[in-house]
Order: C-alpha cells, then structure tokens, then sequence
C-alpha cells in the first residue's frame, strides 16, 4: 500500500464524486479510478458503493476512513517531530556546570535556551571541570561549563566570559578596612585557594603573581569549589581567592576585595565534544555566545 492510496481515498470521500475528486488531486479521472480500485483490491474489500450517478462509502469504508486519516495525521506528526529534532526543537541535552557559574551567566543562559526551545528538556549537573571532561569523554555529559585550560583531543572549548577575581575575607578582618589592598599588603597572609587540579589557570596565574613579585603566596588549605573556600574564609582560616561574582553568595561574614595593581582573571569556558551531533547541542552553544556577549560588553 502507498500513501498516495490513502491520500486518493480520503479525498474521494470527502467529495464521494470522483470528477470533483479528480478535479482537487489535479489529475484526470479514470487513473483517479484505477488507484482506488488497486487500494480495494490490495486490502480486499469495497471501500464505495459506485452507481452511475451515485457513489457513497461502504461500512468498511467508513470505518477504513477514520482509521486512514489518523495514520496520516500520525505521519504528518512523525515527520514534524523528525525535522524539528533535526533543528535542535526537541531532545534532551545534559549540561555540567562549575558552581561559579551558579552565581554568574548560567541562570540566563537556561532562561532563554527554554524561553526558545521550550520542547528540549535539558538535565543540570553541578561538577568539577575535571569530572566534567571526563563526564563528557564518556557521553554522560553533551557541554560542560569548565574552568580553562582543557587538554584532551576530543575535546572543543571556546571561552565564554572573562571575568575578575577577588579576594574574600572576613568582615573583622584588617585587610577588609583597606579601601584598597595592593600585593605588597599580601605578605605571609595565609590564602585559600581552589586546588590546581580543579582551577589549574587561577592556581598558576596567582601563584605566579607573587612570584613575580619576589615572594611566594603563603597557601595554608586548598578545597575543590570555591563555595568550600568561602566557608573556610568564615572559619577564619584565611583569605580567600574566588570569582568575583561569589559575593552573591550573600555571607554576611564575608567581604570582597581587589588587588589594585594586580587583577586576576576567571575564565569561564564551554567544552564540548568535537564529534557530538546532537542539534541541540549546538542551539544551547549559540545562546551561551550570545549571552557570554553581552557580559562582556557589560
């Protein structure tokens, strides 16, 4: 059986004249005939009475035509549902995120990929930039939302923000009364710091900071999130190195302060796999663009 069958009988049904019939299928009347006996004959039954001057729908035909239309209507909604697949409409997409993120461009960036693609439902994971590569190396991941840099072949990344770094500490602090704290201030503070194996750039460029200043950064505890560093900072334990944008966190025992003459960035990155072919993938990496896009012009 073809579709075209089923698509000649509805519309002879619909007009139960095979002239006018003929007429909406653009094509003349006796080929009209001859599909729809082929039709009858395929399935083995008579699907019309004919009469000179009359034609109406058998029992079978009836029922056959409730059932033909559905199972048009049913292909019309499956070839919808492919191309908008296709086009990145529909699916499912599993995003990592480093917490950082939380408190910075993630939560725009899944409003408006929702806002646009309401049909893709989209799985959150909050992970470390290492255990996101390897989340992604074994597919459980489709992007990542990592700290730089990522080693790995089968890996695409591509920087979304650039953003500052701050020094945390607590409110009765001395330093925290500075209305501005240069490196030299820095001199055998004990700092807390995102440990190198989860936030390798912001581990060497601040170690490399002091160095380069003629001292070595006095690290007194490492931790692997940097919301871990703001608790210790409220435990008193040191000064704490974070993203600028962690004072979001709203501690009431925590202040944030820049170092003047040396500012220290966070790179915020997407990581990908370069071989995923999932459209949905490359619609959540074209919004993340363009919302990285606006931070930065902010």
């Amino acid at each position: 059986m073809e579709l075209r069958h089923l698509h000649y009988f509805i519309i002879v049904a619909e007009e139960l004249h095979f002239g006018r019939a003929a007429e909406r299928l653009q094509m003349t009347q006796p080929p009209l005939s001859q599909q729809i006996k082929q039709l009858e004959n395929e399935i083995g039954v008579d699907l019309f009475k004919r009469t000179k001057r009359h034609v109406e729908l058998t029992t079978a035909g009836k029922m056959f035509l409730n059932d033909a239309k559905q199972a048009l209507s049913l292909l019309d909604q499956a070839v919808d549902t492919a191309q908008r697949a296709q086009r990145g409409e529909i699916g499912h997409i599993a995003v990592g995120f480093v917490g950082s993120a939380t408190y910075d461009i993630l939560p725009d960036i899944v409003r408006e990929f929702r806002r646009k693609f309401p049909d893709v439902s989209i799985e959150l994971q909050e992970l470390s930039t290492p255990d996101q590569i390897k989340a992604l190396h074994d597919g459980y991941l489709d992007i990542g939302m990592v700290h730089p840099p990522i080693n790995s072949s089968m890996i695409t990344t591509e920087i979304l923000l650039r953003g500052k770094c701050a020094l945390s500490m607590p409110k009765n602090h001395p330093l925290a009364k500075k209305e501005a704290i240069y490196l030299k201030d820095l001199v055998d503070i004990p700092f807390i710091v995102v440990s190198r194996d989860i936030w390798p750039a912001l581990y060497d460029d601040f170690v490399s900071l002091f160095q380069d200043a003629g001292f070595t950064p006095k690290i007194v505890q490492e931790a692997n999130e940097y919301q871990m560093v703001l608790g210790l900072v409220s435990a008193g334990i040191g000064i704490g190195v974070v993203p600028s944008t962690a004072e979001k966190n709203f501690n009431l025992d925590v202040v944030y302060k820049e170092i003047e003459d040396y500012p220290l960035n966070a790179i915020l990155s997407v990581a990908y796999r370069k071989t995923d072919e999932n459209p949905s993938l490359k619609r959540f990496i074209d919004i993340s663009k363009e919302i990285g896009q606006k931070y930065m012009i902010d």
